[in-house]
């Protein structure tokens, strides 16, 4: 068991928890090839930040998601991912994401991404 991380604040929350959160957070933070050990490790949700706040930045928002998400489908960790994202605030979109593990217990995670 690992230490969560809090996707609102990037701290640890003092909570233990399974390693497959962490991996989602690790793939939805990490910008899409910075780090050594995995070049393709992450995603491309850094780049919303600068984009307009209209519909289809949710449309991206989603499909970036899924697809640093989808190495958990490779790899066997997961089983199946669902994501889908809502617009709750101005300049905000929160990530859904809900993923059935290898042993078929479906986990839900929320991860905000800022928009200008």
């Amino acid at each position: 068991m690992d230490p969560r991380i809090d996707p609102s604040t990037g701290d640890y929350s003092g909570e233990r928890i399974t390693s497959l959160a962490n991996a989602v957070y690790v793939r939805l933070t990490t910008p899409l090839g910075s780090w050594w050990a995995d070049p393709t490790l992450g995603s491309r949700l850094h780049e919303l930040e600068r984009e307009l706040d209209v519909s289809r930045v949710r449309i991206l928002a989603r499909q970036y998601a899924e697809q640093a998400l989808k190495t958990l489908i490779d790899t066997g960790r997961a089983q199946s991912i669902t994501v889908t994202a809502i617009q709750v605030r101005k300049s905000w979109c929160d990530l859904h994401v809900s993923v059935i593990d290898n042993t078929s217990q479906e986990q839900h995670f929320k991860h905000p991404v800022k928009v200008a």
